[in-house]
């Protein structure tokens, strides 16, 4: 797989609303994983543009990504706020 335990764990320290490796579970920390395997699927796709599997993956990891940003943003808007800045993602 190209996302080693290594990198998987250092995302979620530094993106997990507890700090730890192993808070996997919190949305800010799904969020950055997410956003991660978008960044890497949507190289993927510039170079294999008739790779339809793996663009309607990229949808649907997109979709995931919108729907815990927008329960973050009906639970706590500081925490929204926070994730959208340290990602650099627009909305």
């Amino acid at each position: 797989m190209y996302l080693p335990k290594e990198k998987k764990q250092e995302i979620f320290t530094a993106f997990g609303r507890e700090q730890k490796s192993t808070d996997t579970g919190s949305a800010e920390s799904q969020i950055a994983l997410f956003t991660f395997r978008i960044k890497h699927l949507t190289e993927h796709v510039k170079k294999n543009r008739k790779d339809h599997v793996t663009t309607r993956s990229l949808t649907r990891l997109v979709g995931k990504r919108r729907a815990l940003l927008d329960y973050l943003y009906d639970r706590d808007i500081e925490r929204y706020r926070a994730i959208i800045k340290a990602l650099g993602l627009r909305k």
